[in-house]
């Protein structure tokens, strides 16, 4: 009967003779802390968890911890980190870092990244440091990252949130990164063209949120000098606030089919300010091969001045615009002012293969603008080069 039992006990403990690089995945997709817990199990899993390929560490990891008087949760929070990484015995390809907190802890943070920046083996790094003053971008305070952060050469995917970015004169860049992701950021202009610059195979560009230093706000690159720089982009998300909204005539005759590549394309402009609307044409004019473009109109019109419809007598020079591949269109914060409409009917008119065009109204949009827009967009008279394309409205 004992013989029986042993043989019963260890039939129903299958997961357990699984090869350890299976055990490892299982555990990478577990919260953290539970992959932690498993070291209780057995003498066997132990060191199990010592060997997951990747940590995530969050806010979660911070739920149920009791703050002590001269241990606060932030603390514990980092020096579990610490924890973990001196008992790892693995290489660590994927590394995550998500905490709401002060300036308290950057020196804990600048040893986490010193401990890692010796690893060779990081291919993903999300580094995500929210303020508690981030209710005010005025007052949101940004991480610095310190010099040995460049020292991984090894990364594939980037991901910053509120972080300060000054290049070291080391820098020798990031060549096998394929997706760089920054949010609300500082960098200069020079900084981020340097660093992109030296990222030859990068795929994926996302550019978000806005600057809150007084040294880097007005400081912003062309559309022209980006682009140049992202030779083989595929996904591309910009805002204007670290893009200047104007395109030259010389800037225009270099953009012709620049990024041959580009797939997906997320941009914010106002088209109610001068160039709004060419600088927004001539930037998809430059993308001859795109299946999805998502605009985010300006929130506040009263903000960019009064209504122009000067750009509208030019709409007939993009006559020749291809968009033969378009599948996709969202436009949000849409106020159906003249030259978004005259934007989006371009748009439609040219995209044969449109398959839904979403577009969501503005707050200010009245009823009776509406049903304007929708009769607008129903008459017979308007042009599209898709019958089949779905036009979705939303508020």
């Amino acid at each position: 009967m004992e013989e029986m039992a042993k043989v019963q006990c260890k039939s129903l403990d299958r997961i357990s003779v699984l090869p350890q690089d299976t055990i490892e995945n299982i555990l990478t997709h577990m919260p953290i802390r539970d992959a932690l817990r498993t070291s209780i199990l057995s003498k066997k899993w132990r060191h199990y968890w010592k060997g997951m390929p990747k940590l995530v560490f969050d806010d979660e990891y911070l739920k149920g911890m009791p703050k002590l008087v001269y241990d606060t949760p932030k603390y514990k929070f980092v020096n579990a980190i610490f924890h973990v990484l001196l008992l790892h015995n693995g290489p660590i390809l994927e590394f995550s870092i998500s905490i709401n907190t002060d300036a308290k802890i950057v020196d804990e943070i600048d040893q986490i990244i010193f401990h890692l920046s010796k690893s060779k083996n990081i291919k993903k790094f999300i580094f995500k440091f929210w303020s508690k003053y981030n209710f005010s971008l005025e007052y949101v305070k940004r991480y610095k990252l310190p010099s040995m952060f460049f020292s991984l050469q090894g990364l594939e995917h980037l991901h910053l949130t509120h972080c300060v970015i000054e290049l070291p004169l080391t820098f020798d860049g990031f060549i096998t990164l394929r997706s760089l992701e920054l949010f609300d950021a500082n960098i200069t202009a020079q900084t981020l063209q340097q660093i992109l610059t030296n990222c030859p195979i990068l795929e994926e560009f996302i550019l978000m949120g806005c600057q809150n230093d007084s040294t880097t706000q007005g400081d912003k690159c062309t559309f022209l000098e980006l682009s140049e720089r992202l030779p083989l982009v595929q996904v591309l998300k910009i805002s204007k606030s670290y893009i200047k909204q104007h395109v030259t005539t010389n800037d225009m005759k270099k953009l012709l089919t620049s990024l041959v590549h580009l797939r997906i394309l997320c941009f914010d402009v106002c088209f109610q300010k001068e160039d709004g609307l060419s600088y927004a044409l001539n930037v998809i004019s430059s993308s001859p091969n795109l299946e999805k473009i998502k605009i985010e109109l300006c929130l506040n019109h009263e903000l960019c001045g009064e209504e122009t419809c000067n750009d509208l007598l030019d709409l007939q020079d993009y006559s020749g615009i291809n968009l033969d591949h378009l599948e996709e269109l969202e436009i949000t914060n849409f106020g159906n002012y003249d030259p978004e409409m005259e934007f989006l009917k371009l748009i439609m008119a040219k995209s044969p293969l449109l398959k839904k065009a979403r577009i969501k109204l503005s707050k200010s949009v009245s009823v009776d603008k509406e049903v304007k827009m929708l009769r607008d967009l129903l008459r017979l008279t308007f042009p599209r080069a898709s019958p089949a394309v779905d036009i979705i409205i939303e508020r």
